[in-house]
């Protein structure tokens, strides 16, 4: 990821610029406002603002005035009984802004947590910049047989060769077409003044998919580990899961015990249905189990094995 030169000078602005406030902050955040987290190839992640930290978890659910002489070992025990009993709303009382650059497919499928504030770079009204995503080869993946939304085996040689020059050509084209029909340069200066050019609005709908936009994104603490437990999976897209494991830095440093909690009954956690914990406990007492006899679709069984750890 390569920041312009004004992009470097507007962050280090940002960052040398200092203010007095009652409210509480978070050093270890502190230290990352405004600076680019880098992701893929051209894209970023950076925290411009936020509110609250644990103490705000903990006072929302005491309904206290303020931290009081309450040992941090308490404030621990609360939040992890807070996200191991799934009480929420404690933790929408925190709130954090990313300013983020992603591709827009990837924007596409992250649009679709609808529990956010959303403020994209608008191509109405500016030129988009000249950079697309293109995979780095251990990413550039088959089609999966058996899944329709995965990867399979991962392409090489020639074949991928192939496909990231398809890649590369078809988006230089279609921008070089994006700024002819705009009639416009990179810096949207005009290129021929005897022609007036396509509007805006109507030119991008010419560019692939893996062009970059940027947006900022605000949301609550409580919505964006909800985000994070699905976006940072290992059954994630890699393109989007790339984001959110940058993004899982910046929360651990935002709200440390949160984090543990949701690292400890989230992201390292397995949930079992009724009839999955009938077999555990028949396991349990001693009970040889088939899957014929369990109750549970083949599929089901396959997902208790692979939780237990007794997958064939």
């Amino acid at each position: 990821m390569a920041l312009t030169a004004e992009q470097q000078q507007e962050i280090e602005a940002a960052r040398a610029a200092e203010h007095r406030t009652r409210r509480p902050t978070v050093p270890a955040l502190e230290a990352m406002l405004f600076r680019a987290i880098p992701v893929l190839d051209h894209g970023f992640v950076r925290v411009i603002d936020y509110m609250g930290d644990d103490a705000a978890v903990v006072q929302a659910a005491r309904v206290s005035y303020g931290r009081g002489t309450r040992a941090a070992n308490e404030d621990r025990g609360l939040i992890r009984y807070l996200m191991r009993h799934r009480h929420t709303t404690p933790f929408e009382m925190c709130e954090i802004k990313y300013h983020v650059k992603l591709p827009i497919f990837v924007a596409r499928q992250w649009i679709r947590h609808r529990t956010a504030n959303v403020n994209e770079y608008s191509a109405r009204y500016s030129v988009l910049d000249r950079e697309f995503y293109l995979p780095a080869p251990e990413h550039l993946a088959a089609q999966s047989r058996v899944n329709r939304q995965g990867r399979g085996a991962v392409l090489e040689g020639a074949e991928a060769a192939e496909v990231l020059a398809l890649l590369r050509e078809d988006a230089a084209r279609n921008y070089d077409h994006y700024l002819a029909m705009l009639n416009e340069d990179e810096a949207g200066a005009k290129r021929d003044e005897s022609r007036r050019g396509l509007a805006r609005e109507l030119a991008r709908m010419n560019l692939t998919l893996n062009t970059y936009t940027q947006w900022y994104w605000k949301i609550d603490l409580h919505n964006l580990l909800h985000f994070l437990s699905l976006r940072a999976d290992p059954h994630a897209q890699y393109e989007i899961r790339a984001y959110a494991e940058a993004m899982l830095a910046t929360v651990e440093a935002w709200v440390p015990m949160t984090f543990e909690a949701f690292r400890d009954y989230r992201l390292g956690a397995a949930t079992l249905s009724a009839p999955m914990l009938a077999v555990v406990r028949r396991m349990l007492a001693g009970e040889p189990v088939a899957q014929e006899g369990s109750g549970l679709s083949k599929r089901e069984w396959r997902e208790l094995m692979a939780v237990l750890g007794r997958e064939d």
